[in-house]
């Protein structure tokens, strides 16, 4: 085990620093990230994620169209071809996985269906959808980099933030997101010795800045200046990070959202342990999505950036101090009136006993005693459930 020292706060990075992931949420979204993208999906900085995705949008173009002027083709030398002839080009253009499902979805028709016929079988069928359909119009965004490609085929007044858009304006309190600002990719925790180390080279294995056709999505952490928030049992420290990840999809395969929270630790696997203080925000892609952005995702984004953490300090410092319970028929009113079942109160009082060593007095007491109960929940709906629970009576502190 290694010892921390604590000066001023803070403790000694050098040897990484201490902490208790039994406490607080266990939130799986980055690690789903991290499993599921491929090695061509990966950035080891702001700067390369950025230049990507700006380099693809000044390679395309937006525009609204009627969509019954849309000509589909078939080849008849490839039965697996099938391209789009768009009003005011003369030039072919291939969808992408991704735009022939919009395309199918617009005219009613299933995509799987589409997808297992010939395409002079499909291109009639789609053209049929296409030439019937009620909506007049439109929005395109065309790419000719490299290869003429259809992205994407939305409503006319979907309202595009570009994923550029939204990696700039990380860049604008991260900088590169490595390092130079206090904002980098995040470190690993050593489960042996439950330290956190803050500093770990960005790979393509480590990295948490992902971006494909269809979506980006970056994560980052001040890991560097935790922030301790009252007492462990055993007289040391808890020690918090700031943490944020954000996603934004820019043909309209998902919203733009923030999520910003306070974190003990993250693992190999990308998962974050010991969230606390977790807040969401999503902006879907209508007609005033740009404006939403500017004026409320962008800006929230540098207040979390920016703020002091001593709001969270002193909610946690008062859910502490604040008692509601003092037997043990109070812990179980306490819990049942919250509805909770008597298998879940018995369960919750068993774990901070064991974890805390003594039976649940205090508001955080019971957040946390709810808090890891729900982390054995195999079905999510019934963790997130118990955690929204836990999330209400941490927001009586507030």
């Amino acid at each position: 085990m290694i010892d921390v020292e604590i000066l001023d706060g803070r403790a000694d990075a050098r040897g990484g620093y201490k902490v208790d992931v039994t406490r607080g949420q266990r939130v799986g979204r980055v690690s789903s990230e991290w499993f599921s993208r491929p090695d061509d999906e990966r950035f080891l900085s702001l700067t390369d994620l950025f230049a990507s995705l700006k380099g693809r949008a000044k390679h395309s173009r937006t525009r609204t169209i009627e969509s019954a002027a849309i000509r589909v083709e078939a080849s008849r030398d490839n039965a697996e071809a099938l391209t789009l002839m768009l009003p005011g080009s003369d030039v072919p253009i291939a969808p992408t996985h991704w735009s022939f499902g919009q395309l199918a979805s617009l005219v009613g028709t299933p995509a799987a269906y589409l997808r297992q016929l010939p395409a002079a079988l499909a291109g009639i069928n789609l053209q049929y959808g296409l030439t019937s359909h009620r909506t007049e119009q439109v929005k395109t965004l065309e790419s000719d980099d490299g290869r003429v490609e259809l992205r994407a085929v939305t409503g006319p007044d979907y309202g595009r933030i570009y994923d550029h858009e939204l990696v700039s304006a990380v860049q604008r309190i991260a900088g590169n997101g490595t390092g130079d600002t206090r904002w980098k990719v995040p470190g690993v925790l050593d489960w042996s010795t439950g330290i956190y180390n803050p500093y770990v080279d960005v790979t393509k294995d480590t990295t948490t800045l992902y971006a494909s056709d269809r979506d980006v999505f970056l994560f980052l952490v001040d890991d560097l200046n935790p922030i301790e928030a009252g007492k462990l049992p055993d007289g040391s420290p808890d020690l918090f990070f700031r943490g944020f990840y954000c996603w934004n999809s820019e043909v309209g395969a998902k919203t733009l959202g923030l999520a910003s929270f306070y974190l003990r630790a993250v693992c190999q696997n990308r998962n974050l342990w010991g969230v606390e203080d977790f807040e969401e925000i999503a902006i879907r892609h209508s007609k005033y999505a740009a404006s939403r952005f500017a004026h409320e995702a962008a800006p929230a984004l540098a207040r979390f950036a920016d703020s002091s953490p001593r709001p969270f300090i002193e909610g946690i410092r008062t859910a502490r101090e604040r008692i509601v319970a003092r037997s043990d028929e109070d812990r179980s009113d306490f819990l049942r009136k919250r509805g909770f079942s008597r298998a879940e109160t018995a369960k919750i009082i068993k774990r901070v006993l064991a974890e805390e060593g003594h039976p649940p007095a205090s508001i955080f007491d019971f957040v946390q005693g709810i808090t890891a109960v729900a982390r054995d929940k195999p079905q999510q709906d019934a963790r997130l459930d118990m955690e929204g629970k836990a999330k209400k009576l941490m927001e009586r502190v507030h």
